[in-house]
């Protein structure tokens, strides 16, 4: 079997193609909850033209905007999945607390050492955590507003940075 750079790297983005199909549809079937027929053709549309979209803008040739696919990526998601909850919880205890015990809190991250894709990453997990929202990220800078003290503090040490930061080591 000929395995020439040609070959190799022409290989990739199809792979890339296909986890991300795979991933897609995976995704609709646990979020849609439906498997009427309608409803999985409308998915298998929608996964069809998101795959055919990304692949029009360069993302499965340009490695610099590719996720890199890993258990850890998994690993990562059960991780934020957990802070999830547990910010939930917090910001629940919070908003239902007879005296409203919120001090919100910009801070700037310093993310320069993350690739851009890394970069979003980071920022949509920020965001995704209850009491914490990514404002922009500018020249290396990430700008988060957080609802406590605590959840600012919890976000300069860095655990979620240094996990994110994780992922595309190999």
């Amino acid at each position: 079997m000929n395995t020439s750079p040609t070959q190799s790297s022409a290989g990739r983005p199809m792979l890339r193609a296909l986890v991300l199909t795979v991933l897609l549809v995976i995704a609709w079937l646990l979020w849609s909850g439906l498997f009427k027929p309608l409803l999985l053709g409308l998915g298998v549309f929608s996964c069809a033209l998101t795959v055919y979209i990304v692949h029009r803008m360069g993302h499965f040739r340009d490695a610099t905007l590719a996720v890199q696919y890993s258990p850890r990526l998994i690993g990562f998601w059960a991780w934020l999945g957990k802070e999830i909850v547990v910010s939930s919880i917090d910001v629940t205890r919070i908003v239902l607390s007879k005296n409203l015990r919120v001090s919100p809190q910009t801070l700037a991250l310093d993310v320069k050492d993350l690739k851009p894709v890394d970069q979003v990453l980071l920022a949509n997990s920020i965001t995704l955590t209850p009491g914490t929202l990514a404002l922009d990220i500018y020249q290396d800078r990430l700008l988060v507003h957080a609802l406590t003290k605590e959840s600012a503090a919890g976000l300069a040490a860095g655990e979620m940075q240094r996990r994110v930061a994780a992922l595309q080591k190999n």
